[in-house]
């Protein structure tokens, strides 16, 4: 389990300026080389990177792990993965020699969502206390949060950029502009394994309970109009 009680570094103070600074400098940069800048940029002590070990998470997790394989992934376990993302998680740990630690909410709380099924009646909640409330703990620690959002999975996340201020902490989007083309070509030019469900018909994937199969992010959250776990909200 990862550990939470270390001690907290204090935040930095990102200006408007020195955002849209950054912006304009990582813009017109690819995928990759965004990556290698953030960490001539930034110290990697301060760099955060989740991962869902979703549908095509082999895409973010390859780039880093050719550039820095001392980046520790983040993934929250939620008690409620398909036995295929564990699957997932495990080959690509393995495939890249990357560094996974595990992160969830408390035996308490996972006990009561179980008991209580709160995914049917609540998925607000449900992902609160599941995936929001543990990772507000750890990233407390850090200045940046990489994640693998691109514009083009939904309406929210085309209106991001590179990099956004969110609470107090910079998140950072290295494949924002990437294309579902461009990914796709990229899977088959470095032959990267796709999570298992995808040739069942599971565009994105999330917990076993609120996931079908669907285009793009529409599995998720089934005959709901929720489209985000909270995480990147």
């Amino acid at each position: 389990m990862f550990e939470t009680t270390s001690k907290i570094k204090p935040q930095p103070s990102f200006s408007a300026e020195e955002i849209k600074s950054l912006n304009k400098k990582y813009k017109s940069l690819t995928a990759r080389e965004r990556i290698t800048q953030l960490y001539t940029d930034f110290n990697e002590k301060d760099v955060m990177l989740t991962s869902s070990f979703g549908a095509t998470s082999a895409f973010l997790l390859k780039l880093v792990s050719d550039i820095n394989k001392n980046q520790e992934i983040l993934f929250i376990d939620t008690g409620n993965h398909f036995d295929e993302t564990m699957n997932y998680k495990n080959e690509l740990t393995k495939k890249y020699g990357i560094k996974v630690s595990s992160i969830s909410a408390t035996k308490e709380e996972r006990d009561f969502i179980t008991k209580d099924e709160t995914w049917k009646k609540n998925p607000e909640f449900c992902c609160s206390i599941n995936k929001v409330k543990p990772l507000e703990l750890v990233k407390q620690n850090y200045k940046i949060w990489m994640s693998g959002l691109m514009e083009w999975q939904s309406d929210h996340r085309a209106t991001l950029d590179v990099f956004e201020l969110r609470g107090d902490i910079l998140k950072f989007y290295p494949l924002l502009d990437v294309s579902k083309e461009n990914r796709e070509a990229y899977f088959k030019e470095h032959q990267l394994p796709l999570h298992p469900l995808v040739s069942k018909g599971y565009s994105s994937i999330g917990c076993k309970h609120c996931t079908v199969p669907g285009d793009d992010r529409n599995g998720r959250w089934n005959n709901s109009p929720k489209t985000e776990c909270g995480l990147h909200l």
